[in-house]
């Protein structure tokens, strides 16, 4: 008897978010790993992405090591979210973006290949709104590696981030185009190595062997499928923010980080006058009574008990994206 096409698909999705095989028919690997053939393999991962389950198969890549990024936001008037929404939202690189509910309610991600882009990028943004742009730089991370695990909570077992500085000294300069087309997603063909390889006039096992060379490095977090978690029942999510000095942060950070539940954590820089949160961590929820829950028990942990805190939960999502990682003349080579 065949298997349910929704079992199929629950192990499309939650099985190959991360550990993608890395050889030159790696959907016909899942297809022998599900006991389907390679071609109900790719007709049912297209499916997922036209029915908005997923993003793309693709990598994301470790933050501000070969390409910069930071957390912005603004406080923008109702009878504006609209518009500056689409301001925000037509910039090359900003790859996130959401309402939350805060003062500062317009919450983004701005990527680029360097630091200079992000700044021209959020210089932009402040001109055309007329709204000051809190720039949130990340300062570490403890937990950038997002998975949904379909059959039970949202995934505590996560992969840690990188605990010391990635050697930038092992980038190749061809390292940045891979990268981009990793963000941007694999073709979905029995073959996409070999058109990867062919789209950047390179060898196919030589693409292989640098991708399997940035995972183990830590540049690359993962590389699978990119879920949508709101199309999957994760639509209570909320961005939790701690007042804690540098120090205190060193601690609580990584059990923090490891709490079922919690799907990313890092440390970013305060601003003064207004932001002065430091430790970040964002919660995706089935429901609204489970994202408390989960809060209950990070505020229950030692270093957290009694710490001042808001939680921002997210109301609407503009835009999610991969990074940029090239620069414009780079995307023409």
């Amino acid at each position: 008897m065949e298997r349910a096409t929704e079992e199929i698909d629950r192990l499309l999705l939650n099985d190959w978010q991360r550990d993608f095989p890395l050889e030159p028919r790696p959907f016909a690997a899942i297809g022998q790993a599900l006991d389907i053939p390679e071609s109900e393999v790719l007709e049912r991962i297209k499916a997922l992405r036209r029915r908005g389950m997923i993003t793309r198969v693709g990598a994301t890549c470790a933050p501000n090591v070969i390409s910069a990024s930071t957390l912005a936001a603004v406080a923008v008037p109702d009878a504006r979210i609209e518009d500056v929404a689409e301001i925000i939202n037509a910039q090359a690189g900003v790859n996130h973006s959401y309402l939350r509910e805060n003062n500062w309610n317009i919450w983004f991600v701005a990527t680029g290949p360097d630091r200079a882009h992000v700044d021209a990028t959020l210089a932009r943004i402040g001109a055309q709104t007329g709204l000051r742009v809190l720039d949130l730089r990340l300062v570490r991370p403890f937990n950038i590696d997002l998975g949904f695990a379909l059959d039970g909570a949202p995934d505590g077992t996560h992969k840690p981030a990188p605990s010391g500085l990635i050697d930038t000294s092992a980038i190749l300069p061809g390292d940045r185009r891979i990268i981009q087309a990793l963000s941007g997603g694999l073709k979905l063909t029995g073959q996409p190595f070999a058109a990867l390889a062919e789209d950047l006039e390179q060898d196919e096992a030589a693409i292989i062997a640098r991708i399997r060379a940035l995972l183990d490095m830590g540049l690359l977090t993962r590389i699978g499928v990119i879920v949508r978690h709101r199309a999957l029942g994760w639509r209570s999510n909320a961005m939790v923010v701690w007042d804690l000095p540098h120090d205190a942060i060193t601690d609580v950070g990584p059990r923090l980080a490891a709490l079922p539940g919690v799907t990313l954590c890092y440390e970013r820089t305060p601003v003064a006058d207004v932001w002065p949160w430091r430790l970040y961590n964002m919660i995706h929820a089935r429901s609204h009574p489970e994202a408390l829950a989960i809060l209950e028990r990070a505020t229950a942990l030692d270093g957290l008990r009694g710490v001042p805190h808001e939680v921002l939960f997210s109301t609407r999502c503009f835009k999610q994206t991969g990074a940029l990682i090239k620069s414009m003349q780079e995307a023409t080579q």
